[in-house]
């Protein structure tokens, strides 16, 4: 048995004869289709032709709203003779076609075979299979299910459903969260007892149903831009256009609504409005919003304490004069500042990791600017640290600076030009950090877990206890200059 492949666009791309605009067309579908099965109860199953002569499902969806009639999974499923049947005569003829089918020990169903259609061809079949002993009795509310079903499965064999496909799918109202229907004059003709609700909650005194929907939603609403361009969207709907979901707010509720027109050939024209009481959902975002706003502020004003910071300690190292002093006091600003710089880019990010690439981009010209040795030794930058946590960032950005900076200031005998490469590369899961110059090397019996220098020391401390890494020195190969290395696990997978 030949292995299915994982995505629709592959496996839509197996049926003979199709181009990227119906590939596209049947994606739509499918991403719309839960709408569709709900309203009619029903299982759907997608279908294309091989060049074999064999129908072969693509994508498949059951309802919400009743017992599936197709517990297995039927993807990757082909199908020839008898039992396509139905598939090559809707395919050929363009035309529905009912079947029922028997149910093999199970109850029996219904199926029905749909073209679906776009720029006139019929690209792929939609099949609903229905349990005929979970029919459900035809009160109000189901029966305009079937009815505003029936009405979008003809939409489908016209080629007029479905619309662009949404950008938030998840959020987008459920047949079950309520629905109103509306007539070709914008007139609700039915409200589910869910859409009912949501509208008592947003502050709507009497009747839906009889009223124009537009109107009542409009004054329901609290914002009047919101509210009228709610009703917009909704009078659009009516007029056979797709307009985008929108929120609209009222006394204690807030609602998102989404208008589909309902345009079936030699079908009453009208609209299908869906609701859905998002008014949780709605005060968790703002939560989140609120909450991401104070955290950014936290870090612009730690960045600029840090930097008060930094400017301190520079004033007080221009009034000492001894040297040993006045260096210590410099190399504190350049630690200061290289924190003071992850706390800038947290402070415009809407998310807490840190482009680690573009932080070294700005603290690495400090080193220049509080080294002794000047502009001599030329630091490059190979492959990319992309983007880590906060937590990793701000630890790695020291140990990192505090390398170069060592490497800068005892590589080189002073006046000799020279050369630093940072190099980041990926061992599996693990980011691996190289510092390397074509300085003096380590002086005899150097050990870097054991020394004294304050620099490696607060890189030993970083790595270990910090990012739970290893530092590794060794002379470079051919005897001439000095290779340190960090290997940070689980930190090697990039975000962009």
């Amino acid at each position: 048995m030949t292995s299915t492949p994982s995505s629709l666009s592959d496996r839509l791309a197996r049926g003979s004869s199709v181009s990227p605009s119906q590939v596209d067309h049947a994606r739509r579908l499918v991403a719309d289709w839960q709408l569709l099965a709900d309203l009619s109860f029903a299982d759907l199953t997608l279908w294309v032709p091989l060049a074999s002569g064999a129908w072969w499902c693509v994508a498949q969806v059951r309802p919400l709203t009743a017992p599936t009639s197709q517990p297995e999974d039927l993807v990757g499923v082909e199908v020839a003779g008898a039992d396509a049947s139905a598939f090559v005569q809707t395919h050929r003829e363009g035309v529905e076609v009912a079947d029922e089918l028997d149910g093999s020990g199970t109850a029996p169903r219904r199926r029905e075979v749909i073209p679906v259609r776009h720029e006139g061809a019929v690209v792929a079949v939609l099949a609903r299979d229905t349990r005929l002993s979970a029919t459900r009795s035809p009160s109000p509310l189901e029966l305009t299910y079937l009815d505003i079903a029936r009405e979008l499965c003809l939409m489908v064999s016209a080629g007029t459903f479905p619309p662009r496909m949404l950008e938030d799918a998840e959020m987008s109202p459920r047949v079950g969260d309520g629905l109103v229907r509306l007539d070709g004059r914008g007139t609700a003709v039915y409200a589910s007892p869910n859409a009912l609700s949501a509208y008592r909650r947003m502050g709507l005194v009497g009747d839906v149903v009889g009223g124009q929907l537009s109107e009542l939603t409009r004054a329901a609403a609290t914002d009047r831009v919101a509210g009228e361009a709610v009703a917009a969207s909704i009078t659009a709907a009516v007029a056979g256009r797709f307009p985008d979901p929108m929120d609209v707010e009222g006394e204690a509720a807030t609602m998102l609504v989404r208008a589909l027109p309902l345009q079936a050939p030699g079908g009453e024209s009208g609209a299908l409005v869906l609701v859905r009481d998002v008014t949780d959902v709605r005060r968790r975002d703002r939560a989140l919003m609120t909450k991401d706003a104070t955290i950014r502020e936290i870090h612009h004003r730690v960045k600029n304490n840090l930097q008060t910071v930094a400017a301190l300690l520079r004033l007080q190292a221009r009034r000492v004069s001894e040297p040993a002093a006045r260096e210590a006091l410099l190399e504190s600003v350049r630690r200061v500042a290289s924190i003071a710089v992850v706390h800038d880019t947290l402070a415009g990010s809407r998310e807490d990791v840190v482009d680690v690439d573009d932080v070294l981009d700005q603290v690495l010209p400090m080193l220049g600017d509080v080294a002794s040795v000047g502009p001599a030794a030329r630091i490059t930058r190979i492959g990319r640290f992309g983007e880590l946590p906060a937590g990793a960032a701000t630890p790695l950005v020291m140990a990192v600076t505090e390398l170069l900076h060592n490497a800068v200031e005892h590589a080189f005998p002073e006046g000799q030009p020279g050369t630093i490469e940072l190099t980041a590369e990926r061992d599996g899961h693990d980011l691996v950090v190289r510092i390397s110059d074509d300085g003096q090397g380590l002086p005899p019996g150097f050990d870097v877990a054991t020394s004294k220098g304050l620099g490696l020391q607060i890189v030993r401390t970083l790595v270990t206890s910090e990012l739970h890494g290893q530092l590794a020195t060794s002379t470079s190969e051919g005897g001439r200059g000095t290779v340190a290395v960090l290997t940070l696990p689980g930190a090697g997978r990039v975000r962009r």
